[in-house]
């Protein structure tokens, strides 16, 4: 018999099909918080797509931000469930994927994954969020752009640094939304790690204090070429 690709399509999708029990109504699971919100929750339905009862035995999550719950223990053929997941968003920004892994007494399918993807809003964007120096450098002042992206504008009420051997100034460039900080360290001739800690006027107590960071590092060695 010969086999043609066709066949070998055929056979992987009834594979994939025959072990595909519990599947989700999306392939991911979007999670949208608002930017004053500590925590998301959202709830996704899912089947037993399979021909014999699936028993889930434990869930577990690949981040300790996630945490998900099924509506019962055991799903019958044909079966829908219903699942609740709960993401702390902490420090978290911009868009992050994460899992959550259900073992199951299916030998098919042992291990469930549900995908999800969480779109953070960026309130304030720092950019550089470093800045560098090499050891031995000019002492040269940098400077990096902080920008209030939400609907409300921000202001900078102080900055505060970590570390004496530099100097540090900033400017309003767009009132409530743009600023501009200088940061001049006094030498380059010791290797530094520091922060500057901006403060600003926000109603929401995590973008109330934000971090930008400067350092001066000893200058990599180029690797011979055999």
């Amino acid at each position: 018999m010969k086999i043609t690709p066709t066949l070998i399509c055929l056979s992987a999708l009834m594979i994939v099909s025959a072990s595909a029990d519990l599947v989700t109504e999306v392939p991911v699971i979007e999670l949208k918080p608002k930017p004053e919100d500590e925590h998301v929750t959202t709830e996704f339905v899912f089947h037993n797509k399979g021909s014999k009862p699936v028993k889930v035995l434990k869930i577990d999550s690949a981040c300790s931000c996630l945490s998900a719950s099924l509506d019962k223990a055991v799903y019958q053929p044909g079966e829908k469930g219903v699942g609740k997941a709960e993401f702390k968003i902490s420090s978290f920004t911009g868009r992050h994927e994460k899992t959550v892994h259900v073992q199951t007494d299916d030998p098919a399918q042992s291990e469930w994954v549900v995908s999800f993807v969480i779109e953070v809003p960026e309130i304030i964007k720092i950019e550089p969020k470093t800045l560098q120096w090499w050891l031995g450098d000019p002492a040269e002042s940098k400077l990096t752009r902080v920008t209030m992206q939400g609907s409300e504008p921000m202001k900078i009420t102080r900055i505060t640094s970590t570390r004496e051997q530099v100097e540090f100034s900033f400017k309003e460039i767009t009132p409530g939304k743009e600023y501009e900080v200088t940061v001049t360290p006094k030498s380059t001739a010791e290797v530094m790690l520091g922060a500057l800690k901006i403060e600003t006027d926000s109603k929401i107590p995590k973008y109330q204090r934000q971090l930008s960071f400067f350092s001066v590092y000893r200058k990599p060695t180029s690797k011979e070429t055999p």
